[in-house]
């Protein structure tokens, strides 16, 4: 096939110099177009004549009710909203559906959720969950969301217009456990199920065909070039990861080493060489060396080095060995290295998690991708970190990449939430979270409360320490007859009994960050201390956590790894990174 195009290297500072998707964070270094123009490839690449499919987040919506409540909820008011729940409860063979919304116990709200790029059927996802405009609910605390049928909505002729079922979502409600009184009437009213959403149908991945370049001929050559370079098993068949499906689409799998990442992997996708000769595929590893050396070009040249895959391997292990390097281009090296499962790439990407915040939820993510030995036991290490945000980080990384093993291995508490008690060094502390999952990790195995201590966990259920060294946990229900549990001090056996109580991971979550509050918890506490993008590229500071963010230094240039993703709650649904 004839090159459609001279890929001017012009062209690629330009994709360095801006965002290719939403995903994607900027690059500030400045440099002069001209100064590359000698830097000329006239080989097609993928990204010349098709782009992605099934990169956004489609939203999902529903309208349910809440039970639980105690005297905080209400009736709603007439409307659209109240019509479609009351046909939901009628469809489902409730009797009395508006004695239940007239109940103070119960609310009508509106649930959403975003099913992330190439979701399959059964992966959970995380809800929001908040109360229409005008509602006179004063709290959700304490409340369970029923089972809810998720779709994309549309409001027609003063009606809501529902499309296809793509989700579910049901369970307990965490609101802030800091919020109460009237004042906090906005977070009481707006909260999240973590992991309450389950996808009822699979997104497809793939590469939608420029209009000029669509032909039967252009989609085999685009399958047949990826296929190439990327393959993956299908029951227990090898196969490769694209199929052309019409003159127009190729349709992608997720290659595993990716499944956390999927932005990079469009990418790597797109820098693929249609077709190449052996002598133009050795001019163009020339080419990217000189490309990958200079901090300006270096990410979007070693995105296009993995996509060669272990042909340049060697390509990028020689920038990583170069004397008084560049940190960026021994990282964005170490990076493409990691993806290509090369373990030259452990040492630099476990320095540049430690050490350089800038780098760490990228250099966590890719060592994370890795079946490597080296890179388990860096992520090993980092558990007994200084920083917050790098233990967990490397948490989060390890279970990803091998949920089982033996340093993180945990257990689903009452079926409800995953609880990781690690016997590691490094300052004590307890980590829950507001999104991705339900979870809490205990980073150390000696935790305790300490006395004398009074906390709830939820509405029915007390936390009474008053004195020697055993805490008596209480649940009072009229219904249920009370019963308790007499524990010791300790972190882990209060937090067994509160569940064993049926107590609810929002009760635990409320439980811990009272005790933090009140001084009962004199462990560190921290939720969601994820690693964020955005950073400039400096030094980490004294004691390890994050520098500020100086507009003057460069930030890194690549998407936003799925594995340290959130989004906000109660706002417009955009993306908080990492």
């Amino acid at each position: 096939m004839e090159p459609l195009r001279a890929n001017a290297v012009g062209g690629l500072v330009l994709a360095a110099l801006t965002t290719w998707t939403a995903c994607t964070g900027p690059v500030v270094r400045p440099a002069a177009i001209d100064d590359f123009a000698p830097l000329e490839s006239t080989v097609t690449l993928i990204g010349d004549l098709a782009r992605p499919y099934g990169l956004n987040y489609v939203k999902v919506e529903g309208v349910s009710l809440v039970t639980g409540l105690a005297g905080t909820g209400a009736d709603p008011a007439p409307g659209p909203q109240r019509a479609v729940l009351l046909a939901e409860m009628q469809c489902r063979g409730i009797e009395n559906p508006a004695q239940i919304l007239a109940s103070s116990d119960t609310a009508l709200v509106l649930v959403r959720g975003f099913l992330r790029p190439g979701i399959q059927k059964g992966d959970r996802f995380d809800v929001e969950v908040r109360v229409p405009s005008r509602s006179e609910v004063q709290s959700l605390r304490n409340g369970w969301l029923l089972t809810t049928r998720l779709s994309e909505l549309a409001v027609l002729g003063q009606q809501i217009r529902r499309g296809h079922l793509l989700a579910t979502a049901a369970g307990p409600l965490l609101v802030d456990p800091t919020a109460a009184g009237a004042r906090d009437r906005p977070l009481l009213t707006q909260c999240q199920v973590l992991g309450g959403g389950v996808c009822a149908k699979s997104r497809s991945l793939g590469l939608a065909i420029d209009t000029e370049h669509r032909s039967v001929q252009t989609s085999q050559a685009i399958g047949k070039a990826i296929n190439l370079r990327f393959h993956t098993h299908v029951d227990r068949a090898k196969q490769g990861v694209a199929t052309p499906k019409t003159d127009q689409f190729v349709e992608l799998l997720v290659h595993p080493r990716y499944k956390d990442n999927i932005s990079r992997y469009m990418h790597v996708i797109r820098s693929i060489a249609l077709d190449e000769t052996a002598t133009q595929r050795q001019e163009r590893l020339e080419l990217l060396a000189q490309q990958l050396a200079d901090p300006v070009s270096a990410a979007t040249a070693a995105q296009r080095l993995e996509a060669i895959g272990t042909d340049a391997a060697e390509t990028l292990k020689k920038a990583l060995h170069v004397a008084d390097q560049d940190p960026e281009v021994r990282f964005y090296a170490a990076e493409a290295l990691a993806y290509l499962d090369d373990s030259d790439a452990v040492a630099t990407l476990a320095a540049c998690a430690r050490d350089e915040p800038a780098f760490r939820l990228y250099a966590l993510t890719a060592l994370s991708a890795m079946d490597d030995v080296a890179a388990v036991d860096a992520l090993r290490d980092m558990l007994s970190a200084r920083s917050g945000e790098t233990r967990y980080g490397a948490f989060r990384a390890l279970t990803a990449m091998d949920k089982d093993h033996p340093a993180v291995r945990g257990e689903m508490l009452g079926d409800q939430f995953n609880y990781h008690v690690l016997n590691v060094e490094g300052p004590a502390m307890i980590h829950v979270t507001r999104s991705y999952r339900p979870e809490v990790v205990l980073f150390g195995r000696d935790l305790a409360f300490k006395l004398p201590v009074m906390l709830d966990a939820g509405r029915h259920i007390m936390v009474n320490g008053r004195g020697g060294s055993e805490i008596t946990v209480s649940r009072f229900a009229a219904e249920e007859g009370d019963q308790k549990r007499v524990v010791s001090a300790q972190v882990d056996a209060v937090i067994r009994a509160v569940v064993d109580l049926g107590g609810t991971y929002p009760d635990v979550v409320q439980m811990l960050t009272e005790a933090k509050e009140s001084g009962t918890l004199t462990c560190r506490f921290r939720t969601d201390a994820l690693p964020k993008s955005g950073r400039s590229v400096r030094r980490a500071d004294a004691t390890g956590d994050e520098p500020e963010l100086e507009e003057d230094l460069p930030t890194v240039a690549n998407p936003i790894p799925d594995l340290f993703r959130r989004w906000r709650t109660g706002g417009s649904g955009k993306e908080e990174q990492g």
